[in-house]
């Protein structure tokens, strides 16, 4: 018999001991933890007015994902994400999965855009997503595309899906990549 067939009996032997003590009353096997999400550090201390929006675009992917969490960078950590108020329009340029630097540019503020859905969609960006110019207010990942009235601040399913995706396991982080809200 081969080291492998053994070990695969041995596992199944095992296996058929604990499901037989859990039927004849014996405490069953303790389920494998939940793994803990992923947190990614912000810093926002550059975000000038924009603050607040920074914090609730946060709350919003909180909110709809699980495999990863947006904190505030804690007294003299380190930060994931640093987050600029700026003249130009919003824009994300990560440096890899989790990782990179977010404008909220006053451009877009200006022209009317919901500046909670400019932060939403920026993070969107760092944690993974393309821009997706469908024109459509549902799609968070549409940026500029959808209405100026647009109010939608949430990721929609496909969006979360995808993002809790990316961080579920051992994706390969991509590159350097810079996205810009009015392009």
């Amino acid at each position: 018999m081969t080291a492998r067939r053994r070990r695969w009996l041995s596992a199944g032997t095992l296996a058929a001991a604990l499901l037989a003590g859990s039927l004849a009353g014996a405490p069953a096997a303790q389920a494998a933890p939940e793994l803990a999400a992923r947190v990614l550090y912000y810093n926002a201390s550059g975000a000038a007015e924009f603050r607040t929006a920074v914090d609730q675009g946060a709350a919003n992917w909180n909110a709809s994902v699980t495999n990863v969490q947006l904190r505030p960078v804690p007294s003299g950590g380190r930060a994931n994400i640093t987050i600029t108020a700026d003249n130009g329009w919003p824009r994300a340029q990560t440096t890899s999965l989790g990782n990179g630097r977010i404008w909220i540019g006053r451009e877009a503020v200006n022209q009317g855009y919901y500046v909670p859905r400019i932060t939403t969609h920026e993070f969107g960006h760092i944690l993974g997503l393309p821009d997706r110019r469908t024109g459509l207010c549902a799609d968070l990942m549409s940026g500029s595309s959808a209405p100026v009235s647009c109010r939608n601040d949430r990721p929609n399913t496909t969006e979360a899906r995808q993002v809790n995706s990316l961080f579920a396991g051992s994706l390969a982080a991509a590159g350097p990549t810079t996205y810009s809200w009015g392009s």
